[in-house]
């Protein structure tokens, strides 16, 4: 479910977004007790040092369980059965990515240098009011 940070006239409406998100928690809480864990997207570098940034992302990925999120890196599974050199396979791993963004709760976003696809994840999950936190190559929260 979206929740859209503008009333029925179209003017921002941050009081009310926040409130419905404060109540979306707690409806999940109530429901799943604990044991509910946010779906987070982890948008990490890809491209370049393939093998240094997918053991990178595995590390963000094993963080994020231990903060009792349930991690989602897409980077990590396609590249399994899709050619990240062939344009065309790439763009259609990059659009499945995407896809599966929308169904997280959260997207945290790793390291110092954002690419073109981490830019394009992070402007899309502006746009849909997703969660974004920051946080340094050691999984330090960055301060904005």
């Amino acid at each position: 479910m979206w929740i859209v940070k503008r009333n029925a006239e179209g003017y921002s409406d941050p009081t009310t977004y926040e409130a419905m998100r404060g109540l979306m928690r707690e409806d999940l809480l109530r429901r799943y007790g604990t044991e509910y864990r946010p779906l987070v997207f982890i948008c990490s570098p890809f491209a370049g040092d393939m093998e240094k940034n997918t053991e990178r992302t595995r590390g963000y990925c094993r963080f994020a369980v231990e903060q009792n999120a349930i991690p989602l890196a897409p980077h990590l599974l396609y590249p399994q059965f899709m050619d990240e050199h062939d344009p065309d396979s790439r763009k259609l791993g990059l659009f499945f990515g995407r896809v599966l963004l929308g169904k997280c709760q959260e997207l945290w976003v790793f390291g110092d240098k954002v690419s073109e696809g981490m830019s394009y994840e992070i402007r899309k999950a502006q746009k849909h009011n997703i969660p974004i936190k920051y946080f340094t190559e050691e999984c330090e929260v960055k301060p904005l």
